[in-house]
């Protein structure tokens, strides 16, 4: 069997930005809650849920983002022209959300200025990310191995709602999360959001499941078709079992299961971005085996990436472990 490197570094890439979706998206989602927690106790509290893992989680984009660098350079030169203006918009929003999450602690004249720094910045990267994966979905412009489009291409009505999205189930994430590591009003306020982010998610999810096929016909065609739509139809029936179980987890207040659901609406919308648009790394004219890198170059980087993954897997794990249970009033790492 042939031994097909640049699939692989593809899957490993595609991990990495699941993970750093799934890991960043709830602490993203806790800055866009965070005005409407209530008391200063609340979004202290709020804050410290996150304190111990909160940068750890950024690693996963640096490997995805430097990954597509070292491995698919074609795609990294394609892509970042066309997106560099919400790439770059992405970066600000994650550095003022940085400097925030340091800076509220050590001032009060200034603690308020910084709250809108953490909320805005959050927001910024969140939906800037939003519009990045609608930009990408929609298809980007290539002649002659590189960006043909124009400067305003990422900016379309479809990347608005896909950006709209993703700030959604960020918040849906955050408020879930909190669910899992609070109690008391905070947690009863966190339930409240999770409600109503989990209707607000499914109509957002609906809303861009039922635009994307329209984009390119290679969708539709793949979505349903016959046999394909025997195999494709089990994703959104998945989908919508999770969103009922995750309805009745917040109805029954079961704190452990809405941010684990949470998840698994991600993992099964990010399954269903890919029936989409694989094998293309750069839709709709690049594929994976195009994009990539020299083959020896591939491996290379593979057993340095199969030496650090473990590594980076382990201390991630260990972190949430460590620090895992309800964050109690009063309690906190700074």
């Amino acid at each position: 069997m042939e031994f097909d490197v640049a699939f692989i570094w593809a899957l490993l890439i595609a991990v990495a930005v699941l993970a750093y979706v799934i890991l960043d998206g709830f602490d993203l989602g806790i800055g866009m809650l965070f005005p409407f927690l209530g008391s200063e106790a609340n979004r202290a509290r709020a804050m410290n849920t996150v304190a111990p893992v909160w940068d750890g989680n950024e690693t996963w984009l640096i490997l995805g983002g430097g990954g597509l660098f070292a491995v698919f350079p074609l795609a990294y030169a394609v892509i970042m022209p066309a997106l560099y203006m919400p790439v770059m918009l992405m970066l600000f929003g994650l550095v003022f959300r940085g400097v925030a999450f340091e800076f509220r602690w050590r001032t009060v004249r200034w603690q308020k200025a910084w709250d809108a720094s953490f909320f805005g910045g959050s927001l910024v990267a969140a939906f800037s990310q939003g519009i990045m994966l609608g930009a990408l979905i929609q298809g980007i412009e290539v002649a002659n191995r590189q960006y043909a489009g124009g400067w305003w291409d990422w900016l379309t009505p479809f990347s608005v709602l896909t950006g709209g999205a993703l700030v959604i189930g960020y918040v849906l994430l955050g408020a879930t999360w909190l669910v899992l590591k609070t109690d008391g009003e905070l947690q009863n306020r966190a339930y409240g959001y999770s409600a109503v982010f989990t209707v607000l998610t499914l109509v957002m999810v609906g809303l861009v499941s039922l635009w994307t096929p329209f984009l390119d016909e290679r969708f539709a065609v793949r979505w349903f078709s016959y046999p394909s739509i025997l195999y494709t139809s089990i994703v959104p029936v998945l989908l919508v079992a999770v969103f009922v179980g995750l309805y009745v987890s917040l109805r029954r207040r079961q704190d452990k299961w809405p941010f684990p659901l949470a998840i698994s609406i991600f993992l099964i919308s990010y399954v269903g971005l890919a029936i989409s648009i694989f094998p293309m790394m750069v839709p709709p004219s690049i594929t994976i085996w195009q994009a990539a890198g020299p083959e020896d170059s591939l491996i290379f980087l593979l057993v340095g990436a199969l030496i650090l993954l473990p590594i980076i897997l382990a201390y991630t794990a260990y972190s949430y472990w460590v620090f895992r249970g309800k964050v109690r009033e009063g309690e906190g790492y700074h």
